[in-house]
């Protein structure tokens, strides 16, 4: 199906934003007002553009106020569309947008709103333009798109149609069932968005917190079912107003936009793409780090040794039991800390799982390989993670693994894997990355989470495969400018999360304070064994609780942009410490 964008969900000039759009695959753009009456190019310089860029400008938009008003303001507003229709007819757009109105001239008068919507509609056709009559959610007297499909089929003019906004109908609790009884030559365009369940002002959630579709709580795939049940065949575009994208870079905006339209079509069976391939385990983690001495001194304290040595790079891969963690001092290191740059997916269909990926437009990552290197598939996620889809078996050529050198003997048998990752994503990129990581991979998602920080708010949003072999924690800071971002961490999962932590202390590991005050509280709220809670204040172990039984946990002090936790979940526990990562995040604050 035919995809647009309107240009007010992309920050920039509107030059940027057509290019945005372009090179994303989007097919046409709704030009919005204020964009072009910001643009230096003429309406048929804007035309060529989006010509050249291959793109169709499917709406112009909005027109606002127009219809049940007195005589005379009706005059002025048939003038002032007059003018409109001449600036569409040169910008080569054949569609309008006239929204309900909310001006306070307005009338609650359904014949008279019918008689000069008819009117205008002539006028649109002598342009060779049609006019598609929205009903916003806040209008003065029509809210529906029921009540707004009324007017149109009373003024029957083969120039005025419908136009549908997913958030209008969704925002306001409307069942969208009542879509098919529209005939679909009279839905002259469909607009779809996402948002969050919030309770608030429905102007301010509209104007505000919009996203894209599979972002937030609405039934889009139930909405668009029942849309292209009329017959529709007209684009499938996304109006999206939001804070947040009007601010990011365009480009990557445009991706993820499409994407998740790529997603919604998949979703209702209007396209196929390779279906997703879950992946089964966590291969590696691999760090990126130009000084790799502090951090392979944390490792060593946990247990881990270095086991083996790659080809042909400068890449060592530290081992404890099943947990796997590759060291890179290569040419990409940066000087500003240890980072955590790419994670090893295991797979049963590598090539199937990259397919996917790219189906769904993540970046595929060019790879220096001497000959004999594993030919393995990498990706990149929303925050520039590096995704390698690892095959599963044993550790012959193609599997990763051949790839190195054995430098000690195999590791002894232990329990140690990595439980989860917690993946730092720039400001802009939390929904997109929480959508990519569910779309592309096939993980599910837990509710988004608030996490109080000193100096802000954090979100944190986790996905998982079913078995819990596969966790990955998202979570973003409050500000575009916030130097105080949670790092990046390695969860690692033992069975005796005491003998771990003083274990690692013993050998020189230096664990997380934690206030004493935590520890007050905690005995408030459960219930420990005999000199438990001691032990826990000593070693700076937390607690929490759930349905599903405790999880314990400790962290060591950061490293550069990456410290480790040690974890010992109880097999029903889905959570990841979050009651406690407020007291966790003020502990950091105060080692920084």
């Amino acid at each position: 199906m035919h995809t647009s964008i309107a240009t007010v969900s992309l920050s920039g000039s509107l030059t940027e934003k057509l290019s945005a759009a372009a090179r994303a695959g989007f097919g046409g753009v709704e030009i919005f007002e204020n964009d072009l009456l910001a643009c230096p190019l003429a309406p048929e310089e804007i035309r060529a553009r989006c010509a050249d860029l291959g793109l169709t400008i499917d709406l112009y938009q909005p027109m606002r106020d127009i219809e049940a008003v007195p005589a005379e303001e009706f005059a002025r507003n048939l003038r002032r569309a007059r003018h409109k229709f001449d600036l569409m007819t040169r910008l080569g757009a054949d569609t309008v947008l006239v929204c309900s109105s909310v001006s306070p001239q307005a009338v609650d008068d359904d014949a008279l709103a019918a008689e000069q919507l008819r009117e205008l509609a002539d006028a649109a056709q002598e342009s060779g333009v049609r006019v598609a009559y929205e009903a916003l959610a806040w209008g003065r007297h029509v809210n529906t798109y029921e009540h707004a499909w009324r007017i149109v089929e009373d003024a029957g003019h083969p120039a005025l149609g419908t136009c549908l906004d997913s958030f209008h109908i969704l925002s306001r609790g409307s069942d969208p069932k009542g879509i098919e009884d529209i005939p679909g030559e009279k839905i002259f365009f469909l607009q779809l968005a996402d948002a969050p369940l919030l309770a608030m002002d429905v102007l301010q959630w509209s104007r505000h917190y919009r996203c894209f579709p599979g972002q937030g709580g609405f039934d889009l795939q139930s909405l668009l079912t029942h849309v292209l049940r009329t017959g529709y065949a007209g684009p499938l575009s996304l109006e999206v107003f939001n804070d947040v994208f009007r601010q990011a870079e365009a480009g990557p905006t445009a991706v993820d936009a499409r994407r998740s339209l790529l997603l919604l079509q998949e979703a209702v069976g209007a396209t196929r793409l390779p279906p997703p391939v879950v992946p089964t385990g966590i291969a590696f983690a691999e760090l990126l780090t130009a000084d790799a001495e502090p951090v392979t001194a944390v490792l060593a304290a946990l247990g881990f040794t270095r086991a083996a040595r790659h080809r042909g790079k400068p890449v060592d891969l530290w081992q404890r039991g099943e947990a796997r963690i590759l060291v890179n001092t290569g040419p990409a290191a940066r000087r500003d800390g240890t980072r955590l740059a790419a994670v090893g997916l295991e797979s049963a269909a590598p090539a199937a799982a990259a397919r996917r990926a790219e189906a769904l437009l993540a970046p595929v990552l060019p790879r220096r390989r001497a000959p004999g290197d594993a030919p393995l598939e990498a990706v990149a996620a929303p925050d520039g993670t590096e995704l390698f889809f690892c095959a599963r078996g044993r550790p012959g050529p193609p599997h990763w693994r051949a790839d190195f050198e054995d430098l000690a003997a195999a590791p002894a048998p232990d329990p140690t894997r990595i439980d989860h990752l917690a993946l730092t994503q720039p400001w802009h990129h939390f929904d997109e990355a929480a959508l990519f990581h569910r779309s592309v991979l096939g993980l599910d998602a837990q509710d988004s989470v608030d996490l109080a920080d000193p100096y802000g708010l954090l979100r944190s949003r986790a996905v998982s495969n079913a078995d819990g072999s596969v966790r990955i924690a998202l979570g973003v800071g409050a500000a575009p400018t916030d130097d105080t971002a949670p790092a990046q961490h390695i969860a690692l999962a033992t069975d005796d999360v005491v003998a771990a932590a003083r274990a690692f202390r013993a050998a020189g590991g230096r664990l997380l304070p934690v206030p004493a005050n935590y520890y007050d509280d905690l005995a408030a709220r459960y219930e420990f064994a005999e000199g438990e809670l001691e032990t826990y204040r000593d070693l700076g172990i937390l607690y929490d609780r759930d349905a599903g039984g405790a999880f314990r946990h400790c962290y060591t002090q950061t490293v550069g942009r990456l410290f480790f936790e040690l974890v010992q979940r109880d097999p029903g526990h889905r959570g990841y410490g979050a009651a406690n990562a407020p007291v966790r995040l003020a502990a950091q604050h105060q080692q920084r």
